[in-house]
């Protein structure tokens, strides 16, 4: 984790949409259950890409406001697609992946990026969203734990990804070896 996002950071907006194709909806709070978000079109089954699709979607608020500077499209309605913004990582969330992430009472997994598709333009009515949103499409998340998540609420790395608790463990035994007296193993003793 770098230093900018280990901090943690803030739900900023939940988004549902109740079935394929249907417009998104901004919520104050949401049910976070095994498969998904309660409501939402992935959760029923009822996802236009479903053999693709994620339990749970994240995006930074960070990348879309710079989709916004860049292309004048403001995504703050939820026509990203994504259910969960949040706020404090940066535009990139790549740290995430791997990770055990407490958003609100929910616990998530993010397993892989999750690249825009052509048919959220068309969705949105926003011709050039696809690629403006390409590399800042946000993180599939299996549901570890569910819970209830809302506005305002949390968002902290709750356990390190494997490979990045191993760097950790490899530069303490790396300050480590250099420091510590070495001790005698005479048979006497």
């Amino acid at each position: 984790m770098t230093a900018e996002n280990a901090a943690g950071g803030v739900v900023r907006s939940l988004v549902t949409a109740s079935e394929g194709g249907a417009p998104p909806e901004l919520r104050e709070a949401a049910t976070v259950r095994p498969g998904g978000v309660g409501g939402d079109r992935y959760r029923r089954g009822d996802g236009h890409f479903q053999l693709d699709g994620c339990a749970v979607t994240l995006v930074a608020a960070e990348a879309l406001d710079a989709v916004r500077a860049e292309t004048g499209i403001d995504l703050s309605d939820g026509r990203h697609r994504r259910n969960v913004v949040v706020e404090g990582f940066g535009a990139g969330m790549d740290d995430l992946l791997e990770a055990t992430v407490s958003v609100g009472e929910a616990r998530l997994r993010p397993t892989r990026r999750r690249p825009p598709c052509a048919r959220v333009e068309s969705l949105a009515g926003a011709e050039g969203l696809a690629p403006a949103l390409r590399n800042r499409g946000g993180l599939c998340c299996e549901v570890v734990e569910p819970g209830r998540v809302a506005v305002g609420d949390a968002v902290a790395v709750a356990e390190a990804p494997p490979r990045a608790a191993g760097a950790a463990i490899a530069d303490r035994l790396r300050e480590g070896s250099g420091d510590a007296p070495r001790q005698s193993h005479d048979a006497g003793e």
